[in-house]
């Protein structure tokens, strides 16, 4: 399945199940075709657990064959005439691990890390699949990162590697914008990673059964259309199952918690010459199977 969250004009963000070229409402879909009062947010419906999953099952089946007879409904939307947010625009953590491509040491000239290397971004550097990155007024250096992302479907503490995969809700496109200026400059890296609509992702998570290996997905960055980025996830250091389990040792997971897992060689500031991004420039980050995000830069408003 593929969970969005979606709104029209300027109303709240809320679930949403994508069937054909549709967006469902999921929350009065379900008491229309299940009388059920589903979730009206992503994360409401990730804490529910894998009952309100399957529940999600059988509301795709039974919206798609209701839209084919009918397809003038309150509760379903044209796809290209809803605006998409982050899957989850609310979640508890956003944790990002860094250095975790085997080519990205080699570009960079280091050793791959012995232990994953994490830092965080705040939530408001959450943005949309198509909305745009604004370029700081601080930063004269802000560079693209295209990353495999996962969401915690049922959180916990402990968790073993061999139970790990079992507590994705699952997967999105992730672009880990970052001022390098800022992230250089402090000395560690969460100020210039954390700026407003520094992480775009999307446009969808997609459940962990449609996608049974995600260590091994082709990743590419393009830049005003010309390729920057281009790797597999199986080139990653630490794969999805070791990193829950590695997480939770002295962090509590929660259902909704974002993780995203780092970023294949090819970005902007180890270029020669570096290349940084500039108003204007459309950057789209694509993840097989998951689809792509495509933002367009603009100045930071004053």
């Amino acid at each position: 399945m593929r969970l969005v969250s979606f709104n029209t004009g300027n109303s709240p963000l809320r679930a949403g199940l994508i069937v054909g070229n549709r967006v469902v409402d999921i929350h009065r879909c379900g008491i229309a075709l299940l009388k059920r009062a589903l979730p009206s947010s992503m994360r409401g419906i990730l804490a529910k657990g894998p009952s309100c999953i399957r529940l999600l099952d059988q509301l795709r089946d039974r919206a798609g064959g209701f839209l084919a007879a009918t397809p003038d409904v309150t509760w379903a939307s044209q796809l290209d005439g809803v605006h998409l947010g982050p899957p989850v625009p609310d979640p508890d953590k956003i944790i990002c691990i860094g250095q975790n491509y085997k080519d990205h040491c080699a570009e960079q000239g280091v050793p791959p890390p012995v232990r994953p290397i994490i830092f965080t971004k705040f939530v408001t550097s959450l943005t949309g699949p198509r909305d745009p990155i604004a370029l700081p007024r601080a930063s004269e250096k802000v560079d693209y990162e295209v990353e495999l992302a996962f969401v915690i479907g049922k959180g916990g503490k402990h968790i073993p590697e061999k139970e790990a995969l079992g507590r994705v809700a699952g997967y999105m496109v992730f672009n880990d914008i970052s001022a390098r200026d800022i992230q250089f400059g402090d000395g560690q890296w969460t100020r210039g990673k954390s700026c407003d609509t520094f992480a775009p992702c999307g446009p969808a998570l997609v459940t962990r059964d449609e996608i049974p290996d995600p260590g091994n997905l082709a990743l590419e960055l393009r830049l005003n259309g010309q390729v920057m980025q281009s790797s597999n996830t199986n080139q990653m250091v630490f794969g999805v199952a070791a990193l829950v389990a590695f997480l939770s040792l002295t962090i509590t997971l929660a259902p909704g918690d974002i993780v995203s897992t780092g970023t294949p060689p090819g970005v902007g500031v180890f270029r020669k010459p570096p290349v940084l991004l500039k108003p204007g420039d459309k950057v789209v980050a694509t993840v097989e199977r998951l689809g792509s995000l495509e933002n367009v830069c603009v100045a930071e408003e004053l």
